[in-house]
């Protein structure tokens, strides 16, 4: 272990250097403001139109949906997100809880749910997608590997430096939210009640399995779902760099995978065998929220299984591939 050390620390130094992770904070701090300013004069716009009462807002919410049901232009595997959103809002306003209520917590949940699935991807992409290949490139690498260190130690280096930044994209990301639209909408909401545990079965929502959790043990269990995901993208990013000489090569791979997913998530609900594949099981926080998945089938579990397989698929392939491929030539 003592080994391997210095070449964990060397590859931190490499990674600031490269300063990917300043530009993936930067990022956060010009976008997020953006983000809170829109839910800002959307709260604004509701407490005018509905009077500050947030059950009327709630209720034309659930009217809306319930009038989009009865349209034919609306596709029936949309619908179905529908039918759990209105159950969810019923749910609520009988429980006398705001799902709306603001604040700097309520926001910073919100955000994380809609940036699992394409915006922390792309920024976990941004450093990942070129930490072998880039050094392929420049030719950096045959000088790390001319010293007298096993290939796979190199390797494994690359691979833990890299856990480590994508562990701290996932943070910081909570953190600039949370910092950020608790100026504009106050820091507390911690212990406010979030409900999860809807099922959709069939046209019916299951209320059986509904309970309500403080809003601070929702986002733990929120951000390490997305930490579990970000781990994925990252090491198939990771496999990416080690098969690709192109560092512009390996981005695009990654780019189109995850774009795709997400065009997949939505279109993908007659094509079973699309579970199976990595992007369509990205967005696991939608089990904690009781969103319908993009295809029958899949569950929790499901997803956190094919995750793990792509990701111990994608490590064998980069260690063998590593170890064995000629790179210095």
């Amino acid at each position: 272990m003592s080994s391997i050390m210095p070449l964990i620390k060397n590859e931190t130094i490499k990674m600031m250097k490269k300063k990917r992770f300043y530009v993936v904070i930067l990022v956060l701090i010009v976008l997020v403001p953006i983000f809170v300013y829109a839910q800002m004069k959307i709260a604004q716009n509701n407490r005018e139109k509905f009077n500050s009462d947030w059950r009327l807002a709630v209720r034309q919410a659930i009217t809306d949906n319930q009038n989009s049901l009865q349209s034919a232009r609306v596709p029936e595997e949309w619908k179905k997100y529908r039918i759990v959103f209105i159950q969810q809002m019923k749910y609520y306003l009988e429980h006398d809880v705001n799902p709306q209520e603001p604040g700097g917590v309520g926001f910073t949940r919100q955000f994380m749910d809609n940036a699992a699935t394409l915006f922390i991807p792309l920024l976990i992409m941004a450093i990942a997608s070129d930490i072998v290949s880039s050094e392929r490139s420049s030719g950096t690498i045959k000088m790390l590997l001319t010293r007298p260190v096993r290939r796979w130690k190199v390797l494994l280096s690359k691979l833990i430096a890299l856990l480590m930044f994508v562990s701290l994209i996932v943070v910081s990301a909570f953190i600039v939210s949370y910092l950020i639209s608790g100026l504009v909408f106050g820091y507390k909401g911690f212990n406010i009640p979030v409900f999860t545990g809807f099922k959709l079965n069939g046209s019916d929502v299951d209320l059986s399995g509904v309970h309500a959790v403080p809003q601070w043990a929702y986002i733990l269990m929120q951000c390490g779902l997305i930490w579990f995901m970000s781990i994925t993208v990252a090491i198939l990013a990771f496999m990416v760099s080690v098969l690709v000489r192109s560092t512009a090569a390996s981005i695009v791979i990654m780019m189109a995978s995850l774009i795709a997913g997400t065009i997949l998530t939505n279109m993908a609900s007659a094509w079973t065998s699309a579970k199976y594949l990595f992007m369509v099981n990205l967005d696991l926080t939608n089990y904690l929220a009781g969103t319908p998945a993009p295809i029958e089938g899949m569950t929790l579990g499901f997803s956190l299984t094919v995750l793990a397989v792509w990701a111990a698929v994608s490590l064998i392939i980069s260690f063998t591939v590593f170890t064995k491929q000629d790179i210095l030539n």
